[in-house]
């Protein structure tokens, strides 16, 4: 089958996890392809992606070829990939609008973005970068808070005739009127923020269906996240962290049942911790009822890998983007977006949302 063509914007940890994935499961075989829920998806395998045009602000990667631009600082996830063969595709100046927060001019040149003093690129040319490059998707990994610049690539996509997969907690698709937009135009968009393979909000969600399922009231809970990378350092600013909270929470309040009163959950961030780089630790705490009013509690502790976490993930939702192109289906993919974001147009259960994206994937349901 032919190659997906994608685009990203922001080649930062996520972005290095998804193309050191495809190259590394080129060298594998469905039988010991460890860490994908799908090794065949519609006909598409992981390795059938290509990157055709890329976008970033830090100095140390425009103008790099992708397969080097991954591996710049700020960048500090896992290596498991480290022969990632050029790629022909040249990381082009995006465009800064709020994608750099102030704060970080007070840390380690290493540990945070250090824009290019190239002009900002306008929507026109990257329209233009889109179209040339024959790309059919385009993936927002803007840092979050970024609102303005993740709206700006959404138009950019717009323009361009493109699918938009939106993996960050700015809300595109779930706003009805962004969404109309892409439903006018016959495109597809999944989002908005991604839901890691296994990290602390399909984890949360999962117990908290747990004990809905097993008659157990859920009283309090928390879940606390610390990490050292640029998003961690990003989310230093409190005042960049509202869509993230309200996406994170929502994803646990639309499991537990009976809506949580907003003191009794809490659901967060908690501190930038250098020395963890990618590394994400999840402290988790769900306290509540059971039969006869008896009280009991889970505590867990979580560390995974961020952005590896994230490629899992977004690695099948470009496959699902690109079978709506392959079936001429526009706008809202609600399956695959309840199942592999947090905050969907529309919530279900992680069991109820796997049902409907497999039948997705087998032609059974229209988005």
């Amino acid at each position: 089958m032919d190659k997906i063509k994608i685009a990203i914007a922001g080649i930062g940890n996520c972005a290095s996890s998804l193309i050191q994935g495809i190259e590394y499961y080129k060298k594998k075989n469905e039988e010991d392809a460890i860490g994908l829920m799908h090794w065949d998806l519609g006909g598409y395998r992981p390795f059938d992606i290509e990157v055709v045009a890329a976008f970033d602000i830090d100095k140390r990667k425009v103008g790099k070829d992708v397969s080097e631009a991954i591996f710049a600082l700020p960048n500090c996830t896992a290596v498991f990939c480290p022969e990632v063969p050029p790629a022909g595709t040249i990381v082009k100046m995006g465009c800064v609008l709020d994608g750099v927060s102030e704060h970080m001019a007070s840390y380690s040149d290493n540990r945070r973005f250090l824009p290019s003093e190239e002009a900002d690129c306008t929507k026109e040319r990257i329209v233009k970068e889109l179209k040339d490059s024959g790309v059919e998707i385009l993936l927002n990994y803007m840092p979050v808070g970024s609102e303005e610049a993740t709206r700006f690539y959404a138009e950019c996509a717009l323009e361009a005739g493109v699918a938009y997969i939106n993996n960050m907690p700015v809300f595109i698709v779930s706003n009805p009127q962004w969404a109309a937009k892409f439903e006018e135009k016959g495109i597809p968009i999944i989002g908005d923020d991604i839901k890691a393979q296994l990290g602390a909000t399909i984890t949360h969600r999962t117990l908290a269906d747990l004990f809905h399922k097993r008659g157990v009231k859920l009283e309090r809970t928390y879940q606390l996240n610390t990490g050292g990378n640029t998003d961690f350092l990003n989310m230093l600013n409190r005042n960049r962290l509202a869509s993230k909270k309200e996406s994170k929470t929502e994803a646990v309040q639309s499991v537990v049942g009976q809506r949580m009163d907003d003191d009794n959950i809490h659901v967060g961030p908690s501190d930038y911790v250098p020395w963890q780089n990618d590394n994400k630790v999840c402290f988790l705490r769900m306290e509540g009822k059971l039969f006869g009013d008896v009280p009991m509690n889970i505590e867990l502790r979580l560390s995974v890998e961020d952005s590896p976490n994230s490629a899992g993930v977004v690695i099948d939702a470009i496959r699902c983007c690109k079978l709506a192109l392959d079936r001429g289906i526009g706008g809202i993919l609600y399956s695959p977006s309840s199942y592999f974001m947090k905050h969907p147009p529309k919530q279900f259960t992680d069991d109820e949302a796997h049902v409907m994206t497999n039948a997705f994937i087998k032609g059974e349901r229209d988005n």
